[in-house]
């Protein structure tokens, strides 16, 4: 048996309406917002008495989605979104995007700032690093053809 495809990412954050901004700002679509709770949740996640709000968004070629998550109990236990690109566990996700240059301009309006540089791999990407909401650590890439 082999996996049939990644179904989301997921992301908690602090600002559910900031970063649906933020995201929908970058090209995903949202498909829709949810609280979320009850014996099913509290099972598939560890967590007692969970309550959380969530919201899909979809990438334009509908293949991934990215889900942000807004926890109202129990409350957050740790932050990791300020952590270095060589920090142990999940890090990032990386969005492939026409114009980076077009892109990094639409998402600073959001508060987003770059990490490093926008750097060019060969003939094949420009790259970089940015701080979206809440420090969350995202790439984007740009092929070049």
């Amino acid at each position: 048996m082999t996996v049939k495809r990644m179904d989301n990412v997921g992301i908690v954050v602090e600002d559910l309406d900031a970063a649906i901004d933020f995201f929908t700002e970058l090209g995903l679509g949202l498909e829709g917002r949810a609280p979320i709770e009850g014996d099913w949740a509290d099972g598939v996640t560890g967590l007692r008495e969970m309550r959380v709000e969530i919201a899909m968004l979809r990438t334009p070629d509908g293949h991934s989605r990215l889900e942000l998550s807004r926890f109202l109990a129990p409350p957050v236990i740790a932050d990791h979104r300020h952590a270095p690109v060589n920090s142990l566990g999940y890090l990032r996700v990386m969005f492939t995007v026409e114009d980076i240059n077009e892109t990094l301009a639409r998402l600073e309006q959001h508060g987003a700032t770059l990490v490093g540089e926008v750097v060019q791999y060969a003939d094949t990407y420009r790259l970089c690093y940015i701080r979206g909401p809440e420090g969350i650590l995202i790439g984007l890439a740009q092929e070049l053809k």
